[in-house]
This record gives C-alpha cells, structure tokens and sequence, in this order.
C-alpha cells in the first residue's frame, strides 16, 4: 500500500510542478490574468505602492512570481513527501483562492457559468486529494510499528 501512496503524491504534484513552472516562465501572460481578476483591497495598497517601489515591479507581477514559486515548490516537496502535510494545507488554501477568484460560476450565466462550475467542482476535488495528503502525512510502516510492540 505505501507504494501506491507514494506514487499517487508524485503522479498528483505533478499538475501543480508543472503548472507552478508553466506561470514562472509566461510571468506576463500571468500577472495580466492576475490584474483582470484580482483586486487589491484598499487598506492594502500603502503597502503595495512600498512594495513596487522597493521591487520595481507592479504588484501583478509580484503576485505572479509569488503564485507560480508557490506551486512549483509545493508540488515538489509533496512529491518528494517533504512536509507533505503542510504544503498539501498550503495549496489547499491557494486552490480555495483561485476558485474563488477565477471560477466565480454564481457570478456568470450561460456556458461561461457551466464551464466554471466544472472547473470549481475540480478544484474541490483536488482539495480533497490535499486533504488526504495532510491526513496520510509521513506514518512510519506498519511493519515498524509491529516490531516495537514485540
């Protein structure tokens, strides 16, 4: 059983390694994804406007560098069952995130609302997988546990 555990974490990460990298290599093509549907609330725009000035990049940008390390690096360490279980709770709440800001299907109507909801019931799934990554976690084999008792 742990061996199909172990593939099963690889196998799964593998959609946030490569999307993770796929957002770090079109930076551009992501920040204008981020700024036509993300917006900064205004109590946090004087630390923004720091921010861009300390950076010398807009916020966007930032967002995008930050989204895109954020996946790669959970993915690989999820695979490589590195804190396994608070990287999963990690893009747990980062899949939340994007539902919420990217498939807003009861915003929508027509085909738009029925593709976004399919798309929302597809991250739910995968916070499921997340949850049960954090839940697996790193056990010690149960033939380990067996020999102690003795």
């Amino acid at each position: 059983m742990p061996v199909f555990i172990t593939v099963g974490r690889v196998l799964f990460s593998v959609l946030f390694i490569f999307s993770g990298a796929s957002k770090l290599f079109d930076i551009g093509g992501t920040a204008e994804g981020i700024t036509s549907k993300v917006v900064i609330p205004a109590v946090l725009t004087s630390l923004t406007t720091q921010l861009e000035a300390l950076t010398g990049m807009p916020t966007a940008q930032m967002l995008a560098i930050a989204v895109g390390a954020l996946e790669l690096i959970c993915g690989v360490l999820i695979a490589l069952n590195l804190g396994a279980r608070f990287f999963s709770l990690v893009l747990a709440a980062f899949v939340v995130a994007a539902t919420f800001y990217y498939h807003d299907f009861w915003n929508q109507s027509g085909p738009e609302a029925k593709n976004n909801m399919i798309h929302a019931l597809k991250n739910l799934s995968l916070i499921g997988a997340l949850f049960i990554i954090a839940g697996i976690g790193r056990r010690p084999r149960a033939t380990a546990a067996a020999g102690s008792e003795a």
